[in-house]
Formats: structure tokens, sequence, C-alpha cells
């Protein structure tokens, strides 16, 4: 079981220099992510005066977050893991995938980096407002946390399956682009409800900068119940179990 792996850490592994460029990793990889998917929206909205959310837009809010997601997780891959996100951080703990201390260190940089990602917004705009996640008209902040479960559920199995999972194969090769698209699908779901954030940082960011908390609760509660059953779920049916014996690459 997942549970049963679950590590506090040492006092010590927070200093090792491996730890800290993991952090600065998460930071710099938050840092992309944060400016390309919220610049996005920012730039939808000077283009059209701020004027009401259209399909296109969330097209467009969709196609940004996939694109800078698939970078940012791609370049931090080899050093953090590429995390770029406190929920996929705290499902990897839950299944015993990094400690406790390390999982407080990455939630610091990511948090900082999406911080830092949207003053250099209102810093490069002119003042323009980074916009805080909200709930749209006539969504509950329960009828939120089930969105974000569910769609937190989704991205972290995809992690999961294709970078967590000793058995992934060369499948490992495509975990930065499948993690993408997973997010950009569940935007273009449930970007229209509550914005689709999946992601605490993504969601504190603008928070921070804007200054406006309102049902701010509901972009952590969700997202980390997703992560946490997502990865007791896998973990438990998929890397637990030795019954599954990949087919060689040769085969595909």
């Amino acid at each position: 079981m997942a549970i049963n792996r679950i590590a506090i850490g040492s006092a010590g592994e927070v200093n090792r220099p491996d730890a800290i460029r993991a952090a600065f990793a998460e930071f710099f990889s938050m840092v992309i992510f944060v400016f390309a998917g919220q610049g996005s929206g920012m730039a939808y909205g000077k283009l059209t005066g701020d004027g009401p959310a259209t399909p296109s837009g969330l097209v467009a809010a969709s196609l940004s977050h996939a694109f800078a997601l698939f970078v940012a997780v791609s370049v931090g891959a080899n050093v953090s893991g590429g995390h770029v996100n406190p929920a996929v951080t705290f499902g990897a703990f839950v299944g015993g995938n990094i400690t406790l201390l390390r999982a407080i260190l990455y939630w610091i940089a990511q948090l900082l980096g999406a911080v830092v990602a949207c003053l250099l917004l209102k810093v490069s705009t002119g003042g323009m407002e980074t916009a805080a996640f909200s709930l749209s008209h006539g969504v509950t902040p329960w009828n939120a946390v089930v969105f974000e479960i569910v769609m937190t559920f989704g991205l972290v199995y995809t992690v999961y399956a294709t970078a967590v999972d000793p058995k992934k194969g060369d499948i490992g090769i495509i975990a930065p682009l499948a993690i993408g698209l997973i997010v950009g699908a569940n935007i273009l779901v449930g970007g229209a409800f509550d914005g689709a954030s999946m992601n605490p940082a993504v969601s504190f960011g603008p928070a921070v900068v804007s200054w406006s908390w309102t049902n701010h609760w509901v972009y952590w509660v969700g997202p980390f119940i997703g992560a946490a059953i997502a990865a007791i779920v896998y973990d438990t049916i998929f890397i637990d179990s030795n019954g599954h014996e990949p087919l060689p690459s040769s085969d595909f």
C-alpha cells in the first residue's frame, strides 16, 4: 500500500544540494507556467477590452496552459521531477515517492514562483489586474470542489501512469506532453465553471497579488483530495500489483 511508504524525511534533507536544486527547478518551472498561463488570460482581456468570456477565449486558455505546462514539466523533470503543482507533490507524498520535508520545500518554491510570475505580469503590463480564480454564476463552492477533485484526479493519475510508474518504459518520454494535454482538456471542461485550476499555486499567485480570497479554499481542498485519491488508486491497483507485464517496446 502507498500509505505504508509515507515518510517524514530527515532534518538535514532540505539542506542537501540536490534538494535545493530541485526547489529552484520547481520555482523557475512555476514562473514559466504561470506567466504564460495567467498572461494569456490578461492578453485576451486586453484584446477584447475586458469583454465577456467566449468559447474562443476558453480554447485559448486551454492551449496556452497545455503548451506552457508541457514546457515547464519538461525543463524541471530531470532535476525535481517536474511537479509544477502542489497537488502533484502531495500525490507523490501520499504514494511514498517524496518525503514530507522535501514536499514542503517544493510547496514553498511553487507558491513563490506563482506569486513572482503574477508580480512580473502586473509590472510588465503596466498594472493590469491579475484576476483571481472565481466561481461562475450558479456554481456553488461544493460544485467547484467536485470539479477540482475529478479534474485533479485525472491529472495526477496521468502523472503516475506516465512518469511515476516503474513499469512505464518508453511511455515516460511523452509524460510532459500527456500532462500538458490533460490539463488543457480539463480546462475545456471546467474552465467555464470554476476556472479549472487543478493547481493550488496557480490559484494562490493571483489571489496574493489581487488580494482576493473569495472561495479560495476550494482550490486547495479539491486538488489535494483528487491527488490523494489518484495516488492511492494507481499505486494500489497498478504499482503494487505484479499481475501486469508491459509489452516490449518492439511490440508497439
